[in-house]
């Protein structure tokens, strides 16, 4: 035996020793881990309903699909915060420091929250699929039934992150609306306030209104006065100056033309009133015209003001609506699995791995004794 071991000591110290070991630790140390699959995406909410089935939407990752929130959510699943709500919950750390023979996969005892969130990460693996969206999550656990529980729990939180990512969305957006609302409001009760002093002021209701129908007046009166004239120089080629029809034209004449001076001052010429901010005795004068323009510009803030009231309350009434419903929903493809066969250690696997690089590492080990050998010959 000893001179076995002598001529091969080489082969029995990179090849049979570690094989002893890792066959030793496979058969009687390491603890089997059980792998829960939970596989979910997470949907925008859409006005438009498509034509075709929603699983292949889902799938195509081109109709609803949140590739942003999705990776959020896997950033979320891994974070210290997560680890420590569900240790609290479901005592992570009892469980996993429980695999007392698997000494190279269990949690030691007393465990930096730093390294066991490394550990958990180790334990959470959560792939995602950027052309479809879909976000696999494999939970490890040395038993069905709480590899499943974590998945549950993983589940549920997600599904709680993402309604709150939903809820302050619309929150923001509601609160926005509405602070639109109240500056529209405002305004539009200030321009009213505005144009209310106007009409107080300066006693007119609508100067606007006024200005048409005092061109309308002097329109009138201008024909009139046309007319008349026409009429005196028909009569004048066979009247005398002094004939009644005469004297009457020219009488009539002069009271048209006195009232057409008075319609056109009114519009044109100053009207006198009083602000009552001003000094006692002050005047303000401005022509009926100018009023008139004044109004209109009015007039047309408040348009403006209400137009943009109205849309403002619109905004509001569809973002409240639209509040009322998820902008964000959790979809589950696949729920978490109760898994009946460890999927860990994968013992052939790993004792042929092993062998492979044992071998590997003779070989060389051989052909580097050779050379040495061979020089020294």
């Amino acid at each position: 035996m000893k001179r076995l071991f002598a001529r091969h000591w080489l082969a029995w110290l990179l090849v049979g020793v570690p094989m002893l070991v890792s066959t030793a630790y496979l058969t009687f140390l390491s603890q089997d881990r059980y792998v829960s699959t939970t596989v979910l995406t997470v949907r925008r909410a859409t006005q438009d309903t498509p034509s075709f089935g929603g699983l292949s939407m889902l799938l195509s990752g081109t109709n609803g699909a949140s590739l942003e929130d999705t990776r959020y959510l896997r950033e979320y699943l891994h974070s210290l915060g997560l680890m420590r709500k569900l240790d609290a919950r479901l005592q992570l750390r009892t469980h996993f420091e429980s695999a007392h023979t698997d000494v190279l996969m269990r949690l030691w005892p007393g465990t930096a929250q730093e390294d066991m969130l490394d550990y958990w990460r180790d334990r959470v693996q959560v792939s995602l699929d950027d052309s479809s969206g879909l976000l696999t999550l494999r939970v490890q656990g040395f038993a069905p039934a709480f590899a499943q529980q974590v998945s549950q729990a993983l589940l549920a939180e997600s599904e709680a992150f993402i309604n709150d990512i939903s809820r302050r969305i619309a929150n923001e957006q509601l609160t926005f609306a509405r602070t639109e609302l109240s500056r529209a409001a405002d305004q539009l009760a200030r321009d009213q306030q505005t144009m209310v002093a106007f009409q107080a002021r300066h006693q007119m209701l609508d100067p606007l209104a006024d200005v048409q129908a005092t061109g309308a007046r002097t329109s009138e009166l201008r024909q009139r006065l046309t007319r008349l004239e026409a009429d005196l120089h028909t009569k004048q080629t066979f009247l005398n100056d002094d004939a009644p029809d005469i004297v009457t034209l020219k009488a009539e004449l002069a009271a048209v033309r006195q009232q057409l001076g008075r319609e056109t001052s009114s519009a044109t010429m100053a009207s006198s009133t009083t602000r009552g901010s001003d000094a006692p005795g002050q005047r303000r004068t401005d022509t009926l015209n100018k009023l008139a323009v004044e109004f209109d510009g009015l007039k047309t803030r408040v348009a403006l003001s209400d137009g943009a009231y109205r849309s403002a309350l619109a905004s509001v009434e569809a973002t409240r609506i639209e509040s009322g419903r998820k902008l964000k929903s959790l979809v589950v493809i696949e729920p978490p699995t109760l898994p009946e066969v460890a999927e860990f250690p994968r013992r052939f696997y790993n004792s042929a791995t092993l062998l492979l690089v044992c071998l590997v590492a003779y070989t060389i080990a051989r052909l580097a004794q050779a050379t040495i050998q061979e020089h020294r010959d």
